[in-house]
């Protein structure tokens, strides 16, 4: 049976209070380093009682998936260095692309997997240890809040929009990182919070997103395809999320938040293999 939340018994979520353990839904959640917690706990800032009653912990079992995703990039760059074709500083391009890098060529001849592979390789120590940094901060706010199997359709919606960004301005370029999916998760991190009232936490995920997007474009062998892809990605799959909870989307409206995000992924796959 889904619970509801304490204090609007009409609502279902997903969401305990990592402090007290009580439902909240998303007008009751106040994100904080340890999990999203109800609107009593958020006030007190002395006892903090810890995992009452089965509640969700922080740390991994808060946002699980963004730890397991995390570790799969890192298990990639290992491969990376260990195939022995460049080093800590940079891989070659060769090193890349056997790798699962986005190449558009090679994706128009059936390649379809890089699509989804190119998201989970980099180029360097620092290229991963930017994304993942960010992957960390996101995850750790997003994912609480809106639960993991929604923070999963959202982050590859994102990588699959960043993709067909790639695909639509650099094709030829070979391509890699988690960036589209990361600034996919910026995008949606913003327009949630801005949607839920959260007005300090949007100002700062803005400040980040548009900082980002000037180094995207004034730096050297950044991405922008990718980067502007996963942005709108994320933030169309956000926007339907902030729908569903003010009752836009009826009902039903979990299911029209995941055929949204479904959506978004699917004409991102199929466009990027049209135009590749």
């Amino acid at each position: 049976m889904a619970q509801t939340c304490y204090r609007h018994p009409d609502r279902e979520t997903g969401v305990s209070c990592s402090s007290c353990g009580r439902p909240i839904c998303p007008d009751c959640m106040t994100p904080t380093p340890v999990g999203m917690r109800c609107p009593e706990c958020a006030s007190q800032r002395t006892k903090v009682v810890r995992n009452p009653g089965g509640a969700p912990q922080a740390g991994f079992w808060g946002s699980p998936a963004t730890y397991v995703l995390i570790a799969i990039n890192v298990a990639v760059y290992l491969i990376e260095i260990a195939h022995g074709s460049g080093g800590l500083s940079g891989m070659s391009t060769q090193a890349i692309y056997d790798l699962g890098g986005l190449y558009g060529p090679a994706v128009a001849e059936g390649d379809w997997f890089r699509l989804v592979t190119s998201g989970f390789v980099h180029v360097s120590l620092v290229h991963i240890g930017f994304n993942m940094l960010l992957l960390f901060f996101l995850g750790r706010l997003l994912e609480p809040a809106l639960g993991t199997p929604r923070f999963l359709a959202l982050y590859f919606a994102s990588l699959l929009a960043g993709s067909f960004g790639v695909m639509l301005l650099d094709p030829n370029a070979v391509t890699a990182g988690a960036s589209g999916a990361v600034f996919g998760l910026a995008g949606a991190t913003f327009v949630i919070a801005r949607g839920r009232g959260m007005d300090a936490i949007a100002g700062q995920i803005g400040f980040l997103i548009v900082f980002n997007l000037v180094f995207t474009f004034a730096g050297h062998n950044v991405s922008a395809g990718g980067h502007l892809g996963g942005l709108v990605g994320g933030t169309l799959c956000a926007l339907a999320i902030v729908a569903g909870e003010r009752g836009m989307l009826g009902s039903n409206h979990r299911v029209a938040e995941y055929v949204v995000m479904v959506a978004v992924a699917v004409i991102s796959f199929v466009g990027a293999i049209a135009v590749a």
